[in-house]
This record gives structure tokens, sequence and C-alpha cells, in this order.
């Protein structure tokens, strides 16, 4: 197939979930999962991320719950919204490729479905050993140099193409920011 979505991502976000549920519901179309650092594409863009905003906050939580009921999706808030996804998102680029969509699975799940800590290390090495990945040799591939600069490249990527937030999609070098916006990358799919 060559007709494909990219589907810029982070874990971090709720709408980066809503989006991922969604995705994973359809099988006939190709998504290259591209992974990014909000936090530091934000900064790049110079833009203040919507939790540091008490109204924008407020509105943002009441959104997903509402988009989430429509959709059929489980969620809940997160207590500890916002963390520090970098860890997560080095890992992603480290599992092996059959064990991705487990991954983003099991880390979304526990972030937006069932309130989990993940600034703990604890919560990270339970769910790694739910995985059945080695958490010592976990740790130890996203300290890696090539890890740390492959989340980078993807993030300038983003930034390069102007992308502000995420989720965003990507089709034709067209860009679909938002998780209200698959349906309209996937209308440009079938056009083209």
């Amino acid at each position: 197939m060559n007709k494909h979505i990219d589907f810029y991502f982070d874990i971090i976000s709720p709408y980066s979930y809503i989006a991922y549920k969604n995705i994973v519901r359809i099988n006939n179309i190709k998504f290259n999962f591209k992974p990014v650092l909000l936090g530091g594409l934000h900064n790049q863009v110079g833009i203040t991320a919507p939790a540091f905003n008490k109204f924008k906050l407020k509105n943002m939580k009441n959104d997903c719950e509402l988009i989430s009921k429509k959709n059929n999706i489980s969620f809940i808030w997160n207590s500890k919204f916002p963390i520090n996804s970098l860890y997560i998102m080095r890992g992603y680029l480290t599992v092996n490729e059959d064990k991705k969509k487990e991954y983003l699975d099991t880390f979304f799940n526990a972030y937006w479905r069932d309130n989990t800590d993940l600034t703990l290390e604890k919560s990270i090495i339970q769910l790694l050993e739910n995985l059945q990945i080695n958490h010592e040799e976990f740790f130890k591939n996203i300290s890696k140099v090539e890890v740390k600069n492959e989340l980078k490249n993807y993030t300038n990527e983003a930034f390069k193409k102007e992308i502000f937030g995420a989720p965003t999609f990507v089709v034709n070098n067209k860009i679909f920011w938002g998780q209200d916006r698959l349906d309209y990358a996937l209308d440009e799919l079938d056009i083209n």
C-alpha cells in the first residue's frame, strides 16, 4: 500500500489518546506512527501548553470527557497531568516492531484510562513487566544517544512541517491537526 497517513503523537496528549483509540479501529489504512516530545515541540513553536492555563485546562478536561463518551472510549483525566513523557516516548522507539502497538495500548491506557502515575519508575517497570519487556534493558536503551536523537529528529521534523501540536495527521503534505481531523485526513487519502 503506497497510501498512508503520518500520525504525530505524544502519550501526554489526551487528544492523542482519543485519536489513537479511533485509529486502531481502522484496519485498511496504513498509519506511520511518529512520536514527538510535545513539550519540546511547544517550546520550538513558542506555544504555552493548555495544561498551564487554568481556563484552557478546565475546558480541555471537559472536552476530552465529552469526546470520549461520544466515541465509546474509556477515559479518566489523569490526576498527575501533565507529566514528562520523555522516557515513554523514547521507549516506543526502542521496543520491537511487533510490540509497538501493545506498548502504545498499555501506556495510553495506563495514563488515560487507568489514572496510573507514570511519574513513578515502579509504575513503568510494572507495565514493562506486563509487556514482557526487560526493564533494565529498556532503561539502558532509552539512554542511548541514537534513541535520544531519533526522538529529537521526529520532533524537529514535525517543527519543520509547521506542526505545532498533537495529534497531527499528515497526508499528501497537508496537515490535519487535532483528533477531530482524522476524518478529514481519511478523506484526503481517498481523494488522491
